[in-house]
């Protein structure tokens, strides 16, 4: 992933097409080392390519995605027992509110508001 994302800040910046050289150099300018094998890879697919038109055709792809997960339809019960008792609902018990003492927080140590 660092090295495709080298590799389009080198598109954005103007480099058309940028060289294995030109992505090593901008990793190791921004302190990360690259892997040698991983960047082999990356540049063979990226070979006589443009990365607008595989950005535009990736795009195409995750439109047709769905997105987000579907509710299930209706309510079925586990082993067809019949309509699940309704959940009692537990009452919380309130808590008192009362002074609380932070111990000095912001220094000072008088009580002078």
């Amino acid at each position: 992933m660092k090295h495709l994302a080298a590799y389009c800040l080198l598109v954005l910046g103007g480099n058309a097409s940028p060289s294995k050289k030109d992505v090593e150099a901008l990793l190791k300018a921004s302190g990360v080392t690259a892997d040698s094998a991983s960047l082999d890879v990356m540049m063979t697919r990226l070979e006589g390519k443009s990365i607008p038109e595989l950005i535009k055709e990736g795009s195409g792809k995750m439109a047709s995605m769905p997105a987000g997960g579907a509710a299930p339809a209706g309510g079925a019960t586990a082993g067809g027992a019949g309509p699940a008792a309704p959940e009692k609902e537990q009452e919380k018990e309130a808590e008192p509110e009362g002074d609380v003492d932070m111990g000095d927080l912001f220094g000072g140590g008088d009580d002078d508001y």
